[in-house]
């Protein structure tokens, strides 16, 4: 089938479904296959739910129903009718990736943008290469901005994602150790996030730039860029600092802007929410409500008071460089009892023991610090201590909190999401 038949199903459906268990009535069934799915299986399913049309590529099946159409690759005819769908519209669209911080800032991004214009966005974390096309397909005529995370653990993914979603806009967090065993290194880390980049270079697009980051300035060299930051070679001139509660602030024009934000590590996405929010002419105003009005959520920089303790919980990834900034946020607070839970990290590669030891080593001489360790890569850096705990599985530290009940502290959560530390909120 030609790109435009597909397209002419699509037009005649109300959207997109890739999984039975949440497909809506008339919506377009794509056949997606992964290492422990078959969507093919799923054809009559589909059909019995109301679906308007099947795309199916099982080779040795031949669908005799007039709703199932077989293709070569359902993913690849997504992935090619998302890229159709996007030129049909001429709106601005800001593709957005980066080792650390990606959703927070796309979530306050499309906070303060909203505030003025009707905009589509990434939904959840739903950031990679079926993600992005489900999201392109949800862009449609009342649409003024859309926003795409693009997520990636190796080199060409990015590229990928740009030629399907054609930002307009660019913007990359930051460059840091995070998918290190994808993209065999740092260096291989920013190349692959510089696709982004290279492909705003020959689109002759704009880069959102963070003046205060090196990295960032040399790769967006010869780009057309929109910056932020304290330099005051920056268009967007803000500068920062931390309420008497540790929640982040933002000063633009001698304005202060309120956050429901903790951790400093946050300031450069506040800043850029407020950079967009100024290059879209938005009023200060309109960028104030966007921001102090953003509560964090889905285990993502949250602050959570329960009867017992106050939480941060930052459980929803880990890699080293966010788990570095992030402690040394914690550390910060003052004249308080502070318990520091911390989850194995995931996808680094050969220098994951080192860099787990890296962590434990810049924590572990604080005497007033309590501090629990969960997962088999910490465990490996295993020694008798008072203050530092090691748990092989999140149970088992269920289990001890249960037994050795927690009050009146302050507490950090942080891990990769397979640790599930969030199971520990309702005990402490």
């Amino acid at each position: 089938m030609k790109i435009d038949d597909i397209y002419s199903l699509f037009s005649r459906s109300s959207g997109i479904s890739t999984d039975t268990r949440t497909i809506k009535s008339k919506n377009l069934f794509f056949c997606l296959k992964g290492k422990n799915f078959n969507g093919n299986l799923f054809i009559d399913q589909a059909i019995s739910l109301g679906a308007s049309f099947v795309i199916y590529d099982e080779e040795k099946l031949n669908h005799k129903s007039k709703r199932a159409f077989k293709v070569k690759n359902a993913l690849e005819t997504l992935q090619a009718l998302a890229k159709h769908h996007r030129s049909k519209f001429n709106i601005p669209v800001i593709g957005l990736t980066g080792s650390n911080g990606k959703t927070t800032s796309k979530e306050l991004i499309n906070s303060v943008l909203s505030q003025k214009f009707n905009v589509t966005y990434t939904a959840n974390n739903f950031n990679n290469h079926i993600g992005v096309p489900l999201t392109i397909l949800k862009i449609n005529t009342k649409t003024d901005i859309a926003i795409i995370e693009m997520g990636a653990n190796q080199l060409g993914e990015i590229d990928l994602l740009c030629n399907i979603a054609d930002p307009t806009i660019g913007y990359i967090t930051n460059f840091g150790k995070a998918h290190l065993e994808g993209f065999g290194g740092l260096k291989g880390v920013i190349k692959g996030k510089s696709e982004l980049y290279e492909y705003i270079r020959k689109s002759k697009g704009v880069i959102l730039v963070n003046n205060d980051d090196r990295i960032q300035r040399e790769k967006s060299k010869g780009i057309n860029t929109f910056s932020f930051g304290k330099s005051k070679k920056s268009n967007c001139l803000i500068y920062n600092t931390t309420s008497n509660k540790g929640l982040c602030e933002a000063r633009l024009n001698d304005k202060k802007i309120l956050t429901n934000l903790h951790g400093e590590y946050n300031f450069e996405n506040i800043n850029a929410s407020i950079a967009v929010g100024i290059h879209f002419g938005l009023s200060f105003e309109q960028i104030e409500n966007g921001i102090k009005y953003y509560v964090p959520k889905n285990n993502r920089s949250e602050m959570l008071k329960t009867k017992s303790n106050l939480l941060f919980i930052d459980s929803y990834n880990a890699n080293p460089t966010s788990m570095k900034v992030s402690i040394q946020s914690f550390m910060k607070f003052k004249e308080v009892e502070k318990i520091l839970i911390l989850g194995d990290m995931h996808e680094i590669g050969k220098t994951s023991l080192n860099e787990h030891e890296r962590i434990l080593n810049s924590v572990k001489n604080n005497k007033d610090l309590k501090i629990f360790l969960v997962g088999k890569i910490f465990n490996q850096l295993k020694f008798n201590s008072d203050r530092i705990h090691f748990f092989k599985e999140i149970d088992e530290l269920i289990e001890y909190f249960k037994k050795n009940l927690v009050t009146g502290h302050t507490i950090f959560l942080k891990g990769s999401r397979k640790i599930n530390l969030e199971k520990l909120i309702p005990i402490l």
